[in-house]
């Protein structure tokens, strides 16, 4: 996903992933450790879909965003995370691209 790629190399803010519901309610943080390792992943759910959430999986290295990937949690362990077809990822950058934007520029405010 392309349309990301500025946010890989940037640091995170964690105050603000902190007060993330207070900012956004469509978008939570399921893992934050506190303080993060050199190197370690947060998490963060949404809910755009009705009838699955979107999962975001930031992968950090010295709070600096490395990775990121935008999937969907399996339906028989919702801890696992599947990626995303064509379509699907389509559809979601189409309806919510902008408010994934939106996010990613708070977190790294």
């Amino acid at each position: 996903m392309e349309r990301f790629r500025k946010f890989i190399g940037k640091n995170i803010n964690m105050e603000n992933i902190k007060n993330l519901n207070l900012h956004n309610e469509k978008i939570a943080c399921t893992y934050l450790p506190d303080p993060p390792d050199d190197f370690d992943e947060l998490e963060f759910r949404t809910g755009f879909k009705t009838e699955n959430d979107i999962m975001i999986i930031a992968t950090i290295e010295q709070q600096n965003i490395q990775k990121i990937f935008i999937g969907k949690p399996d339906e028989n362990d919702p801890d696992i995370p599947l990626a995303l077809t064509e379509a699907q990822k389509d559809e979601l950058l189409s309806d919510k691209g902008t408010e994934l934007e939106e996010f990613f520029n708070f977190i790294t405010q």
